[in-house]
């Protein structure tokens, strides 16, 4: 019962007679809620925090001569929602870090588990595509849960069935929040969507119908992965400034050949949206020799290089703003603004 020297008669009878109907009242009123980072996205997590309110956990990480690593909460998580962000991008030490940190605080009796990862690798091992290999996406997602989660936060999945693969609820985000905000200062009445392959042709007229713009598609044939072997072009391009949609921009190879053949069949310019900068292999030195404008990608995967023509976008507001919501039980879907 709350003492009656800090309240008016009428609202103390209101808030024990409450209190008295609603036992749950008081925990609800003294869970916590705490972001941690794995060391692959800590920039990215202090951001989160610092949009969300609050300091960033402090976590430690002990490495041993051989290479293995133990990482550990330095406060307590008792019976506190804990949010652990972290991308898992190569090396595996990314996947195999955050699956400690979330067993590690499902054994310190956090609340609640919730992984935030902004890009979630092995998204392309979502299906056998042929005899004897595995599903890496579906793997992942088993890791996950049996490790402790509780709920996935993530952003622009490689294959939106992937969310089907978790026996707990996944958040979804779509980078066009940010985008689009971007595509409305660069159209100038000229603009058409493109997609650099027929995979992304759905993404990319998405983004072509909130737009009110034309599509275009490169068609490609691969002879093996990372390598591809023709390209054409499917739409009218004459005259217009492209801009290419896609979920991850990887060794960079179809991205700009797309861009010099958009070039080659007349495009005025050449634009890239992509939301994960995986940027592997001969990426930076093939975007900066191909004919692209500029390539503009969100934070989800920190830059190991800088470029003049890469530009970053922020994630950390949406996110922040997601969890903000999640912890407050309202409603996030008017983050799906375009799927």
């Amino acid at each position: 019962m709350l003492p009656a020297a800090f309240l008016s008669f009428d609202l103390l009878d209101f808030v024990n007679n409450y209190v008295s109907l609603h036992p749950q009242f008081w925990l609800i009123m003294s869970i916590g809620v705490k972001i941690f980072a794995g060391r692959a996205s800590k920039k990215h997590a202090e951001q989160i925090a610092l949009s969300y309110g609050i300091p960033l956990g402090d976590v430690k990480v002990v490495e041993f001569s051989d290479g293995e690593f133990q990482p550990s909460f330095e406060e307590t998580v008792r019976g506190q929602d804990v949010f652990i962000v972290q991308s898992t991008m190569p090396p595996s030490d990314n996947l195999f870090e955050l699956l400690l940190l979330v067993d590690a605080a499902k054994r310190a009796s956090a609340r609640k588990i919730i992984t935030v990862i902004p890009y979630f690798g092995f998204a392309r091992q979502d299906r056998k595509d042929k005899p004897r290999v595995a599903i890496g996406a579906k793997l992942v997602a088993n890791m996950l849960m049996a490790a402790g989660v509780n709920r996935v936060i993530t952003m622009d999945l490689h294959a939106d069935q992937i969310q089907g693969f978790f026996e707990v609820p996944v958040d979804h985000l779509y980078a066009s929040t940010i985008f689009y905000p971007e595509l409305e200062k660069l159209d100038n009445g000229n603009l058409i969507m493109a997609a650099p392959d027929a995979g992304g042709a759905k993404r990319a007229n998405s983004y072509a119908k909130k737009m009110n713009t034309s599509l275009a598609m490169c068609h490609k044939q691969r002879k093996e992965a990372n390598v591809v072997a023709e390209m054409t072009v499917i739409g009218d391009v004459q005259g217009k400034d492209v801009v290419l949609i896609d979920d991850m921009c990887d060794t960079a190879g179809t991205l700009t050949k797309a861009a010099d053949l958009f070039i080659e069949k007349g495009a005025l310019s050449v634009r890239a949206f992509c939301t994960h900068a995986v940027l592997s292999g001969p990426a930076y030195e093939r975007i900066e020799n191909s004919k692209l404008t500029e390539l503009i990608v969100t934070d989800t995967i920190p830059l190991t290089k800088q470029s003049d023509k890469i530009r970053v976008l922020s994630t950390a507001d949406l996110f922040a703003d997601v969890i903000r919501r999640l912890v407050n039980n309202q409603s996030i879907s008017s983050h799906f603004l375009i799927s």
